[in-house]
C-alpha cells in the first residue's frame, strides 16, 4: 500500500496524532480531535502480563531471560533485541538477538500450526552486542553487532547451518538491515550520533559473500533527492566508513529499518524521527517527527520498526512510555500497546507471524531493569489485513 508523501493534516487529540500540511511551515494546530484511539481502538487495562491492549487482543509470555523456554530444555538469552519470523512447514520460527557484550548471538523459538512451542535453540554464538538485524528473501537472519567496527552475521533460523560473518557488508556500529528484492540490495543503519545510511549491493543476489557497500549522499535538510556513493574501504579502519565519502548524509542514531513497496523507512533515536526513502524517484523525507507535535507526541524513543500486510508501520519505543505505536497509511499515529511497570526497559524485536495474526516482541530488561530480566511476548488478535 502506498504511503502518502509526508504527514498531511494538523490534528492532535489525546494520544493519537495526524500530522503535516501547513504544520511543516510552523503554523498552529487545528482544533483537537476527540481523544485518539487509532485503528484498533483505545487501550484497555493492564492484563495479567502488565500489557495494555485494544479490545479483542490477548498476550502471553513466550520466554524469559535465564529461564528455560516452556516445553524445552533451552535457556533463553539475556537482553532480547531485534527479531523476525519465518515460515516452517505449517508452523513458524521467531528469531531474537541478544544485545550483550561479549557473548551476544541469537536464539530461535519454533511454533506448531496452532502456536504451541515445539523447540528453542541457539543460532549464533560468541559475537558482540547483537542489536537489530533483518530477514533476507532467502530466509536467513542478518544479525548485526552494535559495536565499533561491528560485523553482520548471516544466520540460519533453523540452526542447521553455521553462521557466516559477512565482511563485505562493512565494519561499523551496525543496527538494522532491510532487504529490497526489487533493487537487489540490503539497506543498513548505523547507531552513531553522526551515523550514515548504507546499502549493500551483492555481486550475486542471494549471496552476501561479496559486493559493494554504498552510502547515501544528500543535503542537510529533512527532504530532497539522494544518490549512492561507494565506500572506498568497507573495513572501516583506520578511517570510519561514515567519514570516507564527502557529502554523505549524517543521521542522529540510526535504529530500525523496514522495506515495502518501493519504500524504505528507518528510525533515528537521537532526534526521534522516522525517515522515508522513496526509491522510485530517489527522494527522502520525514514520515514522523515528534518535534512537530508540541511535546505531546504519541511516539517517543523510536527504535525497531516493522510493517504489516495492511501497510501499517509498528514502531517500538526505547523507553518513552513503553509503547508500540502504529503509523497507518492514512498517517494516523497512535499507541497499539503499552507495557506497565517496566520503565527501565525498552521494547525490541517486533515481528509478525507469517499469517499476520500474531505479533512477537520483547521487553529487553523487563521489570528488573537488568539484561537478565528480558521477557519475550506474543500478542494475538484481529490485526488489519
Amino acid at each position: 500500500m502506498e504511503r502518502r508523501s509526508l504527514l498531511r493534516a494538523a490534528v492532535l487529540g489525546g494520544s493519537t496524532a495526524v500530522l503535516g500540511g501547513t504544520l511543516w511551515r510552523g503554523a498552529a494546530y487545528a482544533a483537537p480531535a476527540q481523544p485518539g484511539t487509532g485503528p484498533y481502538g483505545a487501550l484497555g487495562s493492564p492484563d495479567a502480563n502488565g500489557i495494555r491492549l485494544p479490545s479483542g487482543f490477548t498476550s502471553r509470555v513466550i520466554a524469559r531471560s535465564g529461564q528455560t523456554v516452556s516445553g524445552t530444555s533451552y535457556t533463553w538469552h539475556n537482553a532480547p533485541d531485534g527479531g523476525a519470523c519465518y515460515t516452517d512447514g505449517t508452523g513458524w520460527i521467531y528469531v531474537s538477538n541478544s544485545e550483550i557484550n561479549p557473548s551476544g548471538g541469537a536464539s530461535a523459538v519454533k511454533f506448531s500450526s496452532t502456536g504451541a512451542i515445539t523447540g528453542a535453540y541457539r543460532i549464533l554464538s560468541n559475537t558482540r552486542q547483537n542489536c537489530a538485524g533483518g530477514k533476507t528473501p532467502w530466509n536467513t537472519w542478518l544479525s548485526c553487532e552494535e559495536v565499533s567496527l561491528g560485523y553482520v552475521y548471516e544466520t540460519d533460523p533453523w540452526g542447521t547451518n553455521a553462521a557466516v560473518r559477512r565482511d563485505a557488508m562493512g565494519r561499523f556500529k551496525h543496527e538494522a538491515a532491510a532487504a529490497d528484492p526489487v533493487r537487489k540490495v540490503i539497506y543498513l543503519t548505523e547507531d552513531e550520533s553522526n551515523g550514515r545510511f548504507y546499502r549493500f549491493v551483492p555481486t550475486t543476489w542471494g549471496n552476501l559473500a561479496s559486493g559493494t557497500l554504498q552510502v547515501m549522499v544528500a543535503g542537510s535538510g529533512t527532504s530532497g533527492s539522494f544518490t549512492w556513493a561507494n565506500v572506498p574501504d568497507p573495513d572501516g579502519s583506520p578511517t570510519s566508513t561514515r567519514t570516507q565519502v564527502s557529502g554523505s548524509k549524517s543521521f542522529n542514531g540510526g535504529e530500525g529499518c523496514h522495506y515495502a513497496d518501493d519504500t524504505v523507512w528507518f528510525t533515528t533515536k537521537g532526534d526521534n524521527r522516522v525517515w522515508q526513502l522513496n526509491l522510485t524517484n530517489n527522494t527522502y523525507e520525514l514520515a514522523y517527527d515528534d518535534s512537530l507535535v508540541n511535546g505531546t507526541a504519541p511516539l517517543t524513543g523510536v527504535d525497531n520498526i516493522t510493517g504489516s500486510s495492511s501497510g501499517d508501520l509498528f514502531v517500538a519505543e526505547d523507553g518513552g512510555n513503553m509503547e508500540i505505536c502504529v503509523i497507518t497509511p492514512d498517517d494516523v499515529i497512535a499507541p497499539f500497546l503499552r507495557i506497565d511497570g517496566q520503565s527501565s526497559s525498552e521494547i525490541t524485536g517486533p515481528a509478525f507471524s507469517p499469517d499476520g495474526t500474531r505479533l512477537y516482541f520483547s521487553s529487553q530488561r523487563g521489570t528488573s531493569g537488568s539484561s537478565s530480566g528480558g521477557i519475550t511476548y506474543e500478542v494475538r488478535g484481529p490485526f488489519r489485513s
